[in-house]
Order: C-alpha cells, then structure tokens, then sequence
C-alpha cells in the first residue's frame, strides 16, 4: 500500500494523478482549506508538516508556489511572492523517501522531465517541470503546439472570449471547456487555474512507484 504525501496540495490535481498510478493511500497538506481535495487533507505549514513526518511515507510530492518564478510580466516580481522551492528541496532531502518537485518553466530546478498538456491530448499546454530525487528518467513524447487550445488562467470570460494563439483560433474559456481541457471535473475556475493536469502526475507517478519497488 504505497503512501504519498503531498505537499502545496491545493485542491487535488496532483494527487488524483498519483491515485491513477497506483498509490493507494495519499495525505495532502496546505496552508488554506482545500473543501474540494479528494483524499486525506492536513491544513497547515507543509514544510513544517514533511519535517515531522515526511519519514512516514513511501514517496512525496512538492508543488511549491511558482508566482516567483513566472516569467509573465502580469506577476509581480517585488518579492511579494514566497521563494520555498530550494527550502522545499532540502526538506524533501531530509526525509530520505523519494521525492518529486514540480514547478513552471524557469524555477531554480533540474528539469528532469518536460510535460506539455498536448503529449497527453488535453486542450491545454501548461507546460510543467519536475524533478526527482533521485532523478526522474527524461524520456518523454513530444509537445504538438497544433493542438487548439485555451487559457486556464485566473478567471473564465465566456464563450464568446477565445483567444487566439497567432492565426489559430484558441477554445473558449469557460469553465466546461477548461474542465475537459485539464481533465478535471471537481474543481471550481480559481482552483483549475492553479492546477496541474493528472494526466502529468500519473505519469510521473508510474516511475515513483518503480524507484520505490527497487
């Protein structure tokens, strides 16, 4: 029965993705109630959670906050924005279980695998990192940016709101198209747009459970 702890849980999509896999028993942890999260929820500091009792897992998850490292000019970068991930490592570290750390593009990390929404068929790009302790294997299958796509991102604006990705025409952004999109049918818009995909963590999470049988 492999256990996951997963930290900076927010509302699930991670651990959805590491149920898929084959983890059985799976604790989430987070600093603000998460009402949606479908498994065993602790609300509190999770660096301080994973340093009491990461020991007590197989494996661990960690999506530190990643507003400090987005490279979008719409987040501030005046430090309003917490910088956990070398922390988060060096907890994860520690515990001396296997460990995943996913961020976006251009955190401080060892981007072990690069997982694109399109490898996976959904209608979002959400380009993510990961990288493992000990490392992750990196093969994986090629983005296809010909994919339509939509923008899951703060709030929903509608139907009649597409964007456009160049001279291709983006899907709407509502919050059935960005619930088909993600693959996720639990999550309210505010908690889709800090979300990643299952698909990515049930992926991530096949090699976890094999570095753990070994």
């Amino acid at each position: 029965m492999p256990r996951l702890l997963d930290l900076f849980c927010g509302a699930g999509g991670a651990a959805v993705g590491y149920s898929r896999a084959g983890f059985t028993e799976i604790v989430g942890v987070d600093n603000r109630p998460q009402k949606r999260y479908p498994f065993t929820f602790v609300l509190g500091d999770a660096l301080e959670y994973v340093r009491d009792h990461g020991h007590e897992f197989d494996a661990i998850h960690a999506s530190p906050p990643c507003q400090a490292y987005i490279r979008s000019g719409m987040v501030a970068k005046d430090g309003r924005h917490p910088d956990l991930l070398a922390p988060t490592r060096a907890a994860l570290e520690a515990t001396g279980s296997p460990w995943v750390i996913e961020n976006v593009p251009g955190a401080p990390m060892r981007p072990d695998i690069v997982l694109c929404g399109s490898m996976f068929g959904l209608g979002v790009r959400r380009h993510r990192w990961f990288e493992g302790g000990p490392p992750l294997q990196p093969f994986t299958l090629s983005c296809n940016h010909n994919w339509r796509i939509t923008g899951v991102y703060g709030h929903p604006h509608g139907r009649g709101g597409a964007w456009r990705n160049g001279k291709r025409p983006m899907l709407p952004r509502d919050r059935e198209t960005w619930t088909r999109a993600m693959g996720i049918d639990w999550m309210e818009p505010r908690e889709l747009a800090a979300a990643i995909p299952p698909a990515y963590t049930e992926f991530i999470g096949r090699q976890l459970l094999e570095t753990i049988r070994r």
